[in-house]
């Protein structure tokens, strides 16, 4: 594997920019120019806003209470906060602009989700999210299978797959014809492995063909990220010239557009999540355990709106 992803950084110092965050996930660059992430410790929904901006010195405030364990987070096609909640309701929600927290799916033919984990938004308003079962007591779950949901343009909830045995992060390609999955573990197994030190063969991400209405199809492993080091493949975004950004062992993993890993982006902690944002979309804000840190690169992301 390659070991040097500087080709892809405008510079390989990472900034610390908050810590004593909890357990930070699902962070999400706004086009007025802050980002949001969650911590999924404390249930709260946060907002960082540049240091230099009216009325704030980079300072954290919060947003939204009892996000029931919210987690990854994109916007709709009107702009609204769409949040995966992986406790209490355990559902998929939208918040409307006035704050108003509104539930688009919390189950499947009647079952409950598992632990919704992650979500992404076609250009033509279909959503897509995961919600692998692994985490999830055996006895609590319903649907009994990880899966990819899928909810149409109308509101309507469709599996869009089980061939996933631990569903995370999802990203699209540029042009929306790929679908990528991140894949954090096989089973059980995986958790002692990780334990023990042990190099873990089940971490990978994988590619599916995205159909024009919307089904998915052509299951293969796009990247083996087998690894004994600390992390599994997790939050994910792509930059537009369509390498993939994945959380994985040892830090963010950038993967070029055939599969093949450029290098592994490594900082102070190991993230969860990341996300493209700044106004020229070219600074990683990166989100490891109860901190907050950004770095530069040299080409954009795709923004999530």
């Amino acid at each position: 594997m390659a070991s040097d992803p500087s080709s892809v950084l405008e510079s390989g110092e990472q900034t610390l920019l908050a810590s004593g965050l909890g357990r930070t996930e699902g962070p999400l660059w706004h086009p007025e120019g802050y980002l949001t992430f969650v911590d999924l410790e404390g249930s709260r929904l946060l907002r960082w806003d540049p240091a230099g901006t009216e009325g704030t010195d980079g300072a954290i405030s919060v947003v939204r209470e009892g996000t029931g364990e919210g987690n990854g987070c994109t916007f709709d096609r009107q702009g609204r906060l769409l949040m995966c909640e992986g406790a209490d309701h355990r559902r998929l929600t939208r918040m409307e602009a006035d704050g108003t927290v509104n539930t688009v799916a919390d189950t499947y033919q009647g079952k409950r989700f598992n632990k919704p984990n992650d979500v992404v938004c076609r250009s033509d308003g279909s959503i897509y999210f995961t919600d692998p079962e692994l985490r999830l007591p055996p006895e609590q779950r319903e649907i009994g299978f990880a899966g990819i949901f899928r909810v149409d343009p109308s509101g309507q909830l469709h599996l869009a797959t089980d061939e996933c045995e631990y569903p995370n992060g999802l990203a699209f390609s540029p042009d929306e014809s790929t679908l990528y999955v991140a894949i954090s573990r096989l089973d059980e197994r995986c958790f002692e492995e990780a334990e023990k030190g042990l190099v873990c063969n089940h971490r990978k991400i994988l590619a599916f063909d995205v159909a024009a209405n919307g089904t998915l199809s052509n299951n293969r492993v796009f990247c083996d990220m087998s690894s004994a080091e600390e992390g599994v493949p997790d939050g994910m975004k792509v930059d537009t010239a369509g390498r993939i950004f994945c959380v994985g062992s040892g830090g963010i993993w950038v993967v070029e557009p055939d599969g093949t890993v450029l290098g592994v982006i490594k900082g102070p902690e190991v993230p969860r999540n990341v996300a493209f944002g700044g106004p020229d979309l070219r600074t990683i804000y990166a989100t490891p355990g109860g901190s907050l840190y950004s770095f530069r690169v040299k080409t954009p992301g795709i923004a999530p709106y």
